[in-house]
């Protein structure tokens, strides 16, 4: 069984920061993409960043300059810090993996449970 635990979410004024951080555990033989979603209420879900075993990062258009996405590969552990948040990024913030759990296996898509990030006044 692979788990993925998220923590770092909650209240935030407008202009804050909040830094979120999601850990693999469990049997894992390697991780390729790690990434983060978010959902708002009525919405999809949508993809916020991605970031490849070596470090290539994907963003999207509305997170650019203001979030970043990186990945500590010995911890198995992806992180979003968030800076200049804004009401319009109030979301469940899911951390997603992609996870090989045995040498010859193809990987699968693992999601976390999710974490509540608000921005408010």
């Amino acid at each position: 069984q692979v788990q993925l635990v998220e923590s770092g979410g909650g209240l935030v004024q407008p202009g804050g920061s909040l830094r979120l951080s999601c850990a693999a555990s469990g049997i894992i033989f390697s991780i390729n993409d790690m990434g983060w979603y978010r959902q708002a209420p009525g919405q999809q879900r949508e993809l916020v960043a991605t970031i490849t075993r070596p470090g290539s990062p994907n963003y999207a258009d509305s997170v650019k300059s203001r979030f970043t996405v990186s990945r500590d590969n010995a911890k198995n552990t992806v992180y979003l810090q968030m800076n200049g948040l804004q009401p319009a990024d109030t979301a469940v913030y899911y951390c997603n993996a992609d996870i090989s759990q045995r040498f010859g296996l193809p990987a699968s898509r693992h999601w976390g449970q999710g974490t509540q990030v608000t921005v408010s006044s």
